[in-house]
């Protein structure tokens, strides 16, 4: 018997091609796009290791755990890493960039994240690029949380390596992603003698095995189910709007803000500013003594399938994570965890007033 989901026909180079296209006209793009068959950590580190070695000097700036991710990989590659680490509670400035380029002119690539999702920051990636392009240095940016719950303009920008992935705010699976290649972070590429070739990590050769011979004939096979999703994804934000998709993502994160603020029981926003929140996802720290990961567990146990989750490693003990992305952005999602959140802030004995929550985040929607 046939299948929907395993008897597809072959995945055509040309189709392969225009969702490329697709996914450059949603970053705002000329740049050459590639889409790799893999989930985003896959081009994060392959741009880094094409681009980055013994020689370079990298501005690696920190505001979460995958600033620190792309500072080893950089140190791996043989790269002098500057790192730039900001309290997890805010972003980072375009005047903190420019004071380190101050102190190390000889820095040639900065490496950031656009949004944070692990701790619910958003820097300004706009305001950081006009430093960059002063400085002439390489621009990477990790927009995988970020694309399709703000905007991302790539070569507005001047984004010369910008990395998505469709399991955020996009929607859909975590087994591909997209890369885009500015022309000086070819020619970076093709210069530097330790990027890796024929290796999964190579961006160099899909360049010269798909972009050079015209994107005619792909060079291994596609990971179709992903394909299909990806561009799916692509089929509902063009549908719905990408303003009308940022902007849900934009009042999912007001409306969760403003529903923990009037919960009460000593829960407030990790991120002390609300310019500086993500519209991804928004971080909350726990009352003193009550321990985010178990309080975390207590509300899941009524309703295993909302999008709640504690801090990553020692944030666990004082962070959680409204995951409010893709489907999850809507008001029906808020109010669940702000429900579940006050339920189990209640069993630890705290005053919570959730009727009070429920109409600050209906009011913040609205």
């Amino acid at each position: 018997m046939t299948h929907p989901f395993l008897d597809l026909p072959p995945l055509s180079a040309a189709r392969f091609a225009s969702v490329e296209d697709r996914v450059a006209r949603l970053l705002g793009t000329e740049q050459d796009v590639v889409i790799m068959q893999g989930e985003a950590l896959l081009p994060l580190e392959g741009a880094i290791r094409g681009t980055a070695g013994p020689g370079s000097t990298a501005l690696n700036v920190i505001t979460g755990p995958y600033g620190q991710t792309f500072g080893n990989w950089l140190r791996d590659c043989g790269a002098t890493v500057i790192d730039l680490a900001v309290p997890f509670h805010t972003a980072v400035s375009a005047e903190q960039v420019r004071k380190a380029f101050a102190e190390h002119p000889e820095i040639d690539f900065v490496s950031l994240v656009h949004a944070e999702a692990a701790t619910g920051n958003t820097n300004p990636v706009a305001e950081i690029g006009e430093v960059v392009r002063e400085r002439g240095a390489l621009f990477y940016v990790d927009a995988v949380a970020s694309v399709g719950a703000e905007p991302v303009l790539v070569d507005a920008w001047g984004v010369d390596l910008c990395v998505i992935g469709a399991q955020k705010a996009m929607g859909g699976p975590a087994g591909v992603s997209a890369v885009s290649v500015s022309a000086r972070a070819w020619a970076r590429m093709t210069a530097n003698p330790a990027a890796p070739r024929r290796s999964y990590l190579s961006l160099l050769d899909w360049k010269e095995r798909w972009l050079d011979g015209g994107r005619k004939v792909l060079p291994h096979a596609p990971a179709q189910l992903e394909m299909l999703a990806l561009e799916a994804c692509l089929d509902r934000i063009e549908a719905q709007g990408l303003e009308a998709v940022m902007g849900r993502h934009r009042t999912a994160a007001a409306a969760t803000r403003a529903g923990a603020q009037a919960l009460g029981g000593g829960l407030e926003p990790y991120v002390h500013d609300a310019r500086e929140a993500a519209p991804v996802a928004t971080t909350l720290r726990t009352p003193a003594g009550v321990v985010a990961s178990g309080l975390v567990a207590r509300a899941l146990a009524a309703d295993p399938a909302l999008p709640l989750a504690a801090g990553g490693g020692a944030l666990a003990k004082e962070m959680i994570r409204v995951n409010h992305y893709g489907p999850d952005a809507t008001p029906e999602t808020v109010q669940g965890c702000l429900a579940a959140l006050g339920a189990a802030l209640a069993e630890q004995g705290l005053t919570v007033d959730p009727e009070g929550a429920r109409r600050a985040a209906e009011n913040a929607w609205h």
